[in-house]
């Protein structure tokens, strides 16, 4: 496995690509570390961890503006870090495909451009929140709203670093991921 990661990073830093804020046509490949936490904290510290993946194609028209189609992955289960005598066992997980669009607004400042997204999707999979105020297991196909925060960095705004949260009302969670990304023209 930490091959596998070696040789992740060491294309990842050798590829010269641009990515937004430039204008053109784009993919976009994103991993991390993926989360999942429950709407209604509660004193059980509970949430969960696991693997995100995404893609994007980008259509980006002005250097501060994109629009983003996304495909993706999120698998993240967890209990209760704190257990309390006689309390059932609390747990959320989310196993599911991300599929949407969403529209970016980032600061074409050389070398480290912030830039925020949001806009509608689906998340297709199994869901699950069992906390103290929720009991909640769904299957099959729930929406979500997305909210990306992050920075594009390099001197072609060619890494992407960012936290995503993906807000699912329906199952009370929000899944999200701290990830790396990367981008390359296709124009």
């Amino acid at each position: 496995m930490q091959k596998l990661y070696f040789f992740f990073f060491t294309f990842l830093l050798s590829v010269i690509v641009y990515a937004q804020p430039s204008k053109g046509e784009f993919i976009n490949v994103s991993m991390g570390f993926g989360l999942t936490s429950p709407y209604n904290e509660t004193d059980t510290d509970m949430n969960s961890n696991g693997f995100y993946a995404q893609g994007e194609y980008i259509w980006s028209p002005r250097s501060w503006f994109g629009v983003r189609p996304y495909v993706g992955v999120v698998i993240t289960s967890g209990e209760a870090k704190v257990k309390r005598a006689g309390a059932p066992d609390y747990k959320i997980q989310t196993n599911a495909a991300l599929l949407g669009a969403k529209v970016r607004l980032a600061a074409p400042i050389p070398y480290v451009a912030p830039f925020i997204e949001t806009g509608f999707g689906v998340s297709i999979g199994s869901f699950e929140t069992f906390t103290e105020e929720e009991n909640l297991k769904k299957s099959g196909i729930i929406t979500h709203i997305p909210l990306t925060l992050g920075l594009a960095i390099g001197r072609k705004h060619n890494y992407e670093v960012k936290l995503i949260y993906y807000y699912q009302e329906q199952v009370r969670q929000v899944t999200g991921a701290a990830a790396l990304g990367f981008s390359f023209p296709i124009d």
